[in-house]
């Protein structure tokens, strides 16, 4: 092996791993948001899952909303970048959080709940959202539906 490349390697070998969220903000014509009831932690949630090894964040995100939802839209930007530090038995983690465009009415009626962790689907107005999440999820999407507003994307830290 190329001694260069052997040095990298090792390197690379013992460079911290972060693990990857990828959620969509996605809304129907009326601007309510879509959220899902996820079977595993209390609170409604953005749809979207944790990206695999060697995924993009926009790649886990469109899987993660076909696996679940039978969904596949065209993602736009990111609305929010999260760093969230260790907590519980988790490692810290990066959130993405990316615009999902609008869900028309005739595609709202084809959402199928395809995933065992999901329980149900719903369209929130997001001040109603935020007091059905848990309390970092809604500063998340509080952020997220600024970013739309102002074009901007938000990048937030939560310790833990």
């Amino acid at each position: 092996m190329d001694p260069h490349f052997a040095h990298l390697a090792e390197g690379n070998a013992r460079q911290a791993r972060k693990r990857v969220a990828a959620d969509v903000l996605m809304r129907d014509d009326a601007g309510r948001v879509l959220l899902v009831d996820p079977t595993y932690k209390e609170g409604w949630d953005l749809p979207g899952g944790m990206v695999e090894a060697n995924e993009s964040p926009r790649s886990g995100a469109l899987r993660e909303l076909d696996e679940e939802l039978g969904l596949a839209p065209t993602l736009g930007r990111p609305l929010v970048i999260e760093w969230v530090g260790a907590h519980g038995p988790w490692d810290d983690q990066i959130v993405f959080v990316f615009d999902g465009g609008v869900i028309l009415d005739a595609e709202a009626t084809n959402i199928q709940i395809r995933d065992p962790e999901i329980a149900a689907w719903r369209f929130f107005e997001v001040d109603a959202a935020r007091g059905e999440m848990r309390e970092h999820i809604g500063r998340r999407l509080r952020a997220a539906a600024e970013s739309l507003e102002t074009g901007s994307t938000h990048y937030l830290e939560r310790d833990g």
